[in-house]
């Protein structure tokens, strides 16, 4: 059985790359669950929907990117916690005109795991400052 930090880093490096499902659902039990409190995901109930709402935002921000500040992994509850800044400008596509603005917007993955493969995935993220820097609210 894979380390569930090894399948994390995995997961977390092709969903911010924007590599959706099909490059994520290796590392996710295929009804994997997905929650957040910010507004854009509102509607965004399951992990598959989550790594295919990031491939649409890779789009629209194409020079995006991630600053990952910590790492941690909890065993005892099969948790690993990922702790990074996305920075990216909106120049692409496939949402609202390009504002050419840019966003440096914190954000926390806890990604729950059963087995060797993550079964519920929770991002905290101020959806309304990344939406103001980047001229969208």
């Amino acid at each position: 059985m894979a380390a569930i930090q090894d399948v994390a880093r995995d997961f977390f490096e092709a969903c911010e790359a924007g590599k959706g499902w099909a490059a994520c659902k290796a590392y996710c039990k295929p009804d994997a669950s997905f929650s957040a409190q910010a507004e854009p995901l509102v509607d965004v109930k399951t992990l598959e929907g989550y790594a295919d709402w990031m491939q649409g935002l890779m789009k629209m921000m194409p020079d995006g990117h991630y600053d990952l500040k910590c790492w941690a992994t909890d065993a005892e509850r099969s948790n690993v916690i990922a702790y990074a800044t996305f920075i990216a400008t909106h120049t692409g596509s496939g949402g609202p005109p390009p504002t050419g603005k840019s966003t440096r917007s914190d954000y926390v993955y806890c990604m729950s795991f059963d087995g060797d493969k993550i079964r519920h995935m929770t991002k905290i993220w101020n959806a309304g400052w990344a939406m103001k820097e980047l001229g969208w609210a």
